[in-house]
């Protein structure tokens, strides 16, 4: 009888203070701020800049292109989420990442709700009905600035190309 009992014994014992060190360990780390998935927003400390800005006071136009540079930049950070969200938690379901990314994917997530609905507001203010476009013209503005930067490498790699061909040559 005791030779049954010593090692459930032992078992018991393991395995109640993995437990105990596990919800002790846990409550410690639940109040640690997580590092920030997007490090900074500069776009939105420019455009709150420019609106606190009063000797002399923002041309509207300036506060207008400052909110819509502050919207293609949220698009961005959109699209980032959305592709990196399916991934991210592939990896933590197979154990690759820890929680604290997947936490911060979450809370990053949260903060960019809250600066769509702020930046739907301030383009509201503006015109009334602009913060529904904002971000279509966030996005059609990404897109072309896309489209134009694909363009001006295309004709740099051709020029390069164009050159050590002709070069080349003994």
């Amino acid at each position: 009888m005791a030779s049954v009992l010593v090692p459930v014994l032992y078992i018991g014992i393991v395995i109640g203070s993995l437990l105990v060190f596990s919800h002790f360990y846990r409550k410690r780390n639940a109040g640690k701020l997580y590092e920030l998935y997007f490090p900074s927003h500069p776009e939105r400390d420019v455009y709150v800049s420019l609106l606190q800005q009063t000797d002399p006071p923002a041309h509207e136009a300036l506060l207008k292109a400052a909110l819509l540079r502050r919207a293609m930049t949220d698009v961005s950070r959109v699209v980032k989420l959305r592709e990196d969200k399916p991934a991210l938690q592939n990896l933590l379901q197979k154990g690759s990442i820890g929680d604290d990314l997947w936490n911060s994917l979450l809370q990053a997530e949260k903060e960019l709700e809250a600066e769509i609905m702020e930046v739907v507001a301030e383009a509201n203010s503006f015109v009334e009905g602009w913060g529904t476009l904002i971000f279509q013209t966030a996005g059609e503005t990404l897109a072309t600035e896309k489209m134009r930067s694909i363009f001006d490498d295309t004709a740099v790699a051709r020029a390069k190309k164009g050159k050590s061909r002709y070069h080349s040559i003994p």
